[in-house]
């Protein structure tokens, strides 16, 4: 057992352990994600932006790029960025997106049901604020929602949130429609958390990717 500062104030006394509390663990994975990220704004994104910036502009007003806020490592607010599937309303920021939306946009409903409109994410893992794989980052109503509601909710706050995570290749994403499915991503994020491996780190990656080409169920 030993002593923590939750959040930078509240001393907690540590009964779990994790693969990422050591100093190699943490360098190993920064440094993945710098040269992942990279690549993928390299490859990928440099001409994907200028290409969506085209597309989405013709057939709705309103930015390239969609920013929220919410909660990272250690209940830390950011900026998190995503291709905007939507049409400007005031709801984005209080409300998930639900079945047939109808704030969707048609150039929406495709970067949705393929997750491209996550992709921009890579600059929060470059930039430090996100890592490649990790619990997915909740809008901070949600935390406010579940952290006094869920079980064991907070601790998917000790690592940095993910582009993608376990939750994520498990079902477990997109819209909460009853309490079993926060329950269930809360528990997936626990386990991740406690059996980190950057082979499990490279597993959930090749499953998002399968995912993303095959389509899920809950990508709306």
């Amino acid at each position: 057992m030993w002593i923590i500062e939750l959040f930078g104030t509240i001393p907690v006394l540590n009964l779990r352990k994790s693969p990422l509390d050591s100093d190699l663990a943490r360098v190993g994975k920064r440094g993945f994600d710098i040269v992942f990220s990279f690549l993928v704004i390299i490859f990928l994104l440099s001409w994907l932006v200028p290409l969506l910036l085209i597309i989405l502009k013709l057939e709705s007003k309103g930015p390239l790029f969609f920013t929220q806020l919410r909660h990272g490592c250690n209940k830390k607010v950011f900026k998190c960025y995503k291709f905007r599937t939507m049409t400007p309303n005031g709801d984005a920021n209080k409300t998930m997106c639900t079945k047939n939306d109808s704030r969707i946009t048609k150039i929406g409903k495709i970067l949705r049901k393929t997750s491209i409109d996550e992709l921009p994410q890579f600059f929060n893992v470059f930039l430090g604020d996100m890592s490649v794989v990790g619990p997915r980052p909740h809008m901070e109503t949600h935390t406010l929602q579940y952290e006094t509601s869920v079980d064991k909710y907070l601790v998917r706050h000790f690592v940095k949130p993910g582009v993608t995570g376990l939750a994520q290749i498990k079902g477990y994403r997109g819209e909460i429609i009853k309490k079993t499915d926060i329950i269930n991503r809360v528990r997936m994020d626990v386990f991740y958390i406690e059996k980190w491996c950057l082979m499990l780190d490279i597993k959930i990656i090749y499953f998002t990717i399968l995912n993303g080409i095959k389509g899920e169920e809950k990508a709306y």
